[in-house]
């Protein structure tokens, strides 16, 4: 047998990207009933326009799930939907606040982040729908929580995780097997990093939400952030409006959610800047994972993404 060409070799990306469709296809070949998390988000858009190339020519076997806080940033919705609207593909939309008027959520303060009450907004979804299994864009290098998931990660009949519960996956073998009630979340970018995604954007010319580029914005210094000012983030007393050139490398709820310096107006910027970068994007971004490690872990616990 002659040896492959180097020509032929698979690159980096191209290797992700098979693994991500190959666990995409395997999770609609394992359960019946599943919904692509899709945000608007830069992960969610890459791992979208991977399920696309998973099966065309066909359209999504499943269809796009987003559960809105109602404090998200307006380029992220109008990009949510158009994007749906571009490939014609089903989107459902569940909100915070139908659960906040339900009861079934209830904030600290009207003003405080709904970041962790999206656990409960998702799992009524679930229900409602019946999902057995939810495809989202999570990766390892986000934070610490995040490092301790499983591809298929199972759920078990409340929406929790518990990582004492989880499956083995040795040479990329996944059990998706749930019982009645239980659920599976599947996260085809888990060997991704940010660098990764960003050069799969440039690669594939992947469309994103405006914010993600280098605009001018007011700000104001937080707890050494940078708190974006909006009618739900009002400057606090003695803090002084600046109008800097920011982008964000995550997005999330607007109380939450904090942008980066940066002039970066192109994805090759961005990947130069992500070279250097000395903090996850979550740890850099996002006031509440930053102000509790355990954040995310005990959203997680609760039912979260």
């Amino acid at each position: 047998m002659s040896a492959v060409s180097p020509s032929r070799r698979m690159s980096h990306l191209d290797v992700l990207e098979s693994e991500a469709i190959h666990i995409m296809r395997e999770a609609a070949g394992e359960r019946s009933k599943l919904a692509l998390l899709f945000s608007g988000g830069k992960d969610s858009a890459v791992v979208l326009h991977l399920a696309t190339k998973a099966f065309w020519p066909e359209r999504l076997p499943f269809p796009m799930l987003h559960v809105d806080t109602g404090h998200n940033f307006p380029e992220v919705i109008e990009f949510r939907d158009a994007t749906a609207r571009r490939l014609g593909e089903r989107l459902i939309v569940r909100e915070v606040e139908a659960s906040i008027l339900r009861g079934t959520v209830k904030l600290a303060r009207p003003a405080a982040s709904r970041n962790g009450a999206q656990s409960v907004t998702l799992l009524e979804a679930v229900e409602e729908f019946g999902f057995d299994a939810l495809i989202g864009g999570a990766r390892r290098d986000e934070e610490k929580a995040r490092a301790k998931e499983r591809i298929f990660s199972h759920r078990d009949e409340f929406g929790a995780w518990n990582p004492k519960a989880q499956r083995a996956e040795l040479w990329s073998l996944y059990n998706a097997r749930i019982n009645p009630g239980e659920n599976m979340r599947v996260f085809p970018l888990s060997n991704w990093t940010e660098r990764d995604v960003w050069a799969y954007i440039g690669r594939e010319g992947i469309a994103l939400p405006s914010i993600y580029f280098a605009h001018k914005r007011d700000v104001v210094r937080r707890e050494g952030l940078l708190m974006p000012v909006t009618i739900l983030t009002p400057p606090r007393q003695g803090e002084e409006i600046e109008k800097l050139s920011v982008r964000f490398r995550t997005v999330g709820d607007i109380t939450g959610t904090c942008p980066v310096a940066s002039t970066a107006e192109t994805v090759e910027e961005i990947l130069a800047e992500t070279e250097v970068a000395e903090l996850s994007e979550r740890g850099a971004t996002r006031m509440d994972d930053r102000v509790n490690e355990a954040a995310m872990e005990r959203r997680k616990r609760e039912g979260y993404f």
